[in-house]
């Protein structure tokens, strides 16, 4: 059955659960090494985005701003886009400057590629330096959108074209890895000891694990720490395939390929039992390689980690707010693992929407969430940080996933792919259920389980069947 998907039909939003395109942008010019992000707005955008980045990551984080005033905004942005690439050339040398729209200067018109190719023609000494525009209005689309449009302006700005008629000499061991915005740098790390685990070489595009990761550089810059370099993404051709993790990355992984012939594979997922198996059949395919015996003790963990967690997930009632990957790739897991989805809410628009498992999603805010999560009877919300106060209004516990996690330590190394992944996020769904009840003052465990063991049994006994 194919969810039904609404839009939430109320004159404001009270509660936000998405976050803008620019701030989405931005991060993933964070995913390139020697990168300055800069937003092309009033200080004002950039400084929200700044304090989110730092309270999530727990990092130095580097964004710069043009500053845009008012008087600006109406006579046109040019200078002030000139200014900043010349001070940022200037201050920090950067590899890369990634530039990101906002909605005042959208709504002017500004022309960020014209602005560029002025900048290039007026000042030949910032030939090293490359610059990447990119247009991420924050009146329209979400943190998603904005990730992606990002990739895909890197993609047409830096990998280098295949020439038509040329046949390049591939290396069958490399592989492109485009992630969305979902993956954590923990997840991107699990994943690069994947590929290598099959002898191969993998190019991530961005590379957050490298860049946001928390480690402590032996010298201060005031650029990205690490991640991709401009010169892997500009060789990104020379690869023998493409994967792309989420619907999202879908126009990135097709703008690759018409530039260097690269095929691409699109998973929607890597959390849970079959989609990883799909991933290592696919691996072991491309490498020529059996799957690594690790992974496949791993793949028995996981499923003993399944028949241990049916027992405290199954039939239960879950509400879920995500960004529309993350939400089908959680909503679509907890499903699998028994639970019943009474509020599934999304942050903008994706073809996946229909396919998460639940009666409707909803494209809307927390109070939406909060709102469904009362009507289902809802026993666990999991969403971002700022469900919290949904979650303490209603008595439940909240499990935090996505971004911002400003109230949790490590957020950027959580992994929920991969059947190690899936297997540690089975656990700590599972133990903060239990916890919540023995909280709750049962006095044991019959007591805990008396009120749903009717759904319960009947979720096992249908899955026996």
């Amino acid at each position: 059955m194919m969810a039904r998907v609404e839009r939430s039909g109320k004159a404001c939003t009270v509660n936000p659960l998405k976050m803008s395109q620019p701030i989405g942008g931005a991060l993933a010019f964070m995913g390139l090494r020697g990168t300055m992000p800069l937003l092309h707005g009033s200080q004002g955008c950039t400084s929200f985005g700044l304090v989110l980045f730092v309270r999530h990551f727990r990092e130095a984080i580097p964004l710069q701003t043009t500053a845009m005033s008012e008087v600006a905004t109406v006579l046109g942005g040019f200078d002030n886009v000139e200014q900043a690439v010349l001070n940022i050339a200037k201050r920090t040398r950067p590899e890369l400057i990634g530039i990101c729209s906002t909605g005042v200067t959208e709504i002017k018109g500004d022309d960020l590629d014209g602005f560029v190719r002025q900048i290039r023609a007026r000042h030949p000494e910032l030939a090293s330096i490359a610059i990447v525009p990119c247009s991420t209005p924050d009146f329209a689309g979400a943190f998603q959108d904005g990730w992606a449009r990002a990739v895909e302006a890197m993609v047409e700005h830096l990998v280098d074209a295949v020439e038509p008629g040329v046949t390049p000499i591939r290396d069958p061991a490399r592989v492109n890895v485009l992630p969305g915005c979902h993956m954590t740098p923990g997840d991107i790390d699990e994943l690069r000891d994947l590929f290598e685990a099959f002898g191969l070489v993998p190019t991530f595009l961005p590379d957050l694990s490298g860049s946001l990761d928390g480690h402590i550089p032996q010298d201060f810059t005031p650029t990205t720490l690490g991640g991709t370099s401009v010169g892997d993404v500009r060789a990104m051709g020379m690869a023998a395939h493409t994967i792309a993790i989420g619907e999202q990355m879908r126009p990135a992984a097709e703008a690759l390929m018409r530039r260097t012939g690269v095929p691409y594979r699109l998973f929607e997922r890597l959390t849970g039992l079959a989609p990883c198996d799909v991933l290592m059949g696919y691996l072991s395919r491309i490498s020529g390689r059996p799957v690594p015996l690790r992974y496949r003790r791993q793949r028995g963990q996981l499923i003993d980690a399944m028949l241990d967690g049916h027992f405290h997930i199954g039939g239960r009632r879950i509400a879920v707010a995500a960004e529309p990957d993350l939400l089908y790739a959680l909503t679509t897991f907890l499903h699998e693992m028994g639970g019943e989805i009474v509020s599934a809410v999304s942050s903008t628009a994706s073809p996946l929407h229909a396919e998460v498992p639940a009666a409707k999603v909803v494209i809307g805010d927390l109070e939406d969430m909060e709102d469904e999560a009362r009507e289902g009877h809802a026993q666990i919300l999991v969403t971002h940080s700022h469900g919290r106060q949904a979650a303490e209004r209603l008595g439940l516990p909240h499990f935090r996933i996505g971004l911002p996690l400003f109230d949790t330590l490590g957020a950027g190394h959580l992994v929920s792919v991969g059947y190690k992944g899936t297997r540690d996020l089975i656990f700590a769904i599972g133990n903060m259920l239990m916890h919540a009840r023995h909280e709750a003052g049962a006095d044991d465990w019959r007591d805990a389980w008396a009120d749903d063991s009717t759904s319960t049994h009947t979720t096992i006994r249908e899955a026996a069947e």
